[in-house]
């Protein structure tokens, strides 16, 4: 998968280190550097790219300020930075790695490996979404599991315990990680630690929703696309 990305750092010495950098991987294709977040804005609007080389200190805007800017038109990112006391406010973003300079050669290729795990990953996803079941894995075993089964799922620290009508699994994974491989048209976050099959609800009683005999907290940040996808006459 060919790749067109964009170089984004204030100083000319560290886009011209990557513009080198990027010719060891022939899946990339330069699209263009800035100097600033700004000017990276406007080129990422106008023409879209796939990923992005960017510097978070800069004059202005800040490259973290330029990701949460973009939101949901963000291309992939990759940050590269002097300053490692940015890294668990990076990933809290959901970039892909987190670079620092001097970036060397064989760093760069260790995060491109970890780049086209993304994309398989992201690909894989975005296949499943259209399918009627997922694939759990079970203790031991891989384990089909149809979707109009499901009646909620429950973060429970680095796990997610998926319930069914009289049995839960319990799955390593976080999440926001689940809920990417699961399609919105059946399924909706009502909690920071839940989400339901909207299909399954039988009562909402004021900040509590019934699923079969089973009791979901709604937050006041879901309340409104609950109320939205209910539909409610």
């Amino acid at each position: 998968m060919l790749m067109n990305c964009l170089i984004v750092d204030d100083h000319k010495i560290a886009r011209t280190t990557l513009k080198k950098l990027i010719t060891l991987d022939s899946s990339l294709t330069l699209a263009g550097e800035c100097s600033n977040a700004e000017e990276a804005y406007n080129e990422i609007i106008n023409q879209p790219v796939d990923l992005l080389f960017l510097d978070i200190e800069m004059p202005g805007m800040t490259g973290m300020e330029l990701v949460k800017s973009l939101g949901k038109s963000s291309p992939m990112i990759i940050f590269t930075t002097s300053e490692r006391n940015y890294a668990a406010e990076a990933f809290d973003l959901n970039v892909i790695d987190f670079m620092i300079k001097p970036v060397s050669p064989v760093r760069f290729l260790q995060s491109m490996e970890r780049l086209r795990e993304f994309v398989k990953t992201k690909t894989f996803s975005t296949a499943i979404r259209d399918k009627d079941y997922i694939f759990i894995r079970d203790s031991n075993t891989i384990r089909r599991l149809a979707l109009d089964q499901v009646l909620f799922l429950e973060a429970q620290g680095d796990y997610v315990k998926i319930y069914v009508s009289n049995h839960t699994y319990l799955i390593h994974s976080t999440l926001k990680s689940v809920v990417d491989k699961l399609p919105d048209s059946i399924f909706l976050r009502v909690h920071r630690s839940f989400i339901v099959n909207v299909s399954k609800i039988d009562t909402l009683e004021g900040s509590t929703l019934v699923l079969d005999k089973n009791f979901v907290p709604v937050s006041d940040a879901y309340r409104a696309a609950l109320n939205k996808r209910m539909q409610i006459l």
